[in-house]
């Protein structure tokens, strides 16, 4: 599902214009993105929570040229769902194609 489908799905249910749906899912990825970016989680009850995860240093290969090359440390946008949300999940049949 892409975000146009998403916006699309919301405005089918919603009945709201899709224009004012798609600026309203627009702002919540920039909310989200710039709280990201300030080190503060995002805690959203029954859906879960997206928040920063730091990778440690380390040293990897290119296997290509034979080489190793260190990784140095970084931080990476995780999105972690709750427990209702894994297990809604879980119980869903998968589409048939």
């Amino acid at each position: 599902m892409t975000k146009a489908d998403v916006v699309n799905e919301i405005a089918r249910a919603t009945g709201i214009d899709r224009a004012s749906v798609l600026s309203t899912v627009e702002s919540f990825m920039e909310v989200v993105k710039d709280s990201l970016a300030k080190g503060e989680n995002v805690y959203l009850r029954g859906f879960g929570t997206f928040g920063i995860k730091e990778r440690a240093e380390k040293l990897a290969r290119n296997i290509s040229k034979n080489t190793t090359l260190i990784v140095p440390a970084h931080k990476i946008p995780a999105f972690k769902p709750c427990d209702t949300f894994k297990e809604e999940v879980a119980r869903e049949k998968p589409a048939e194609e």
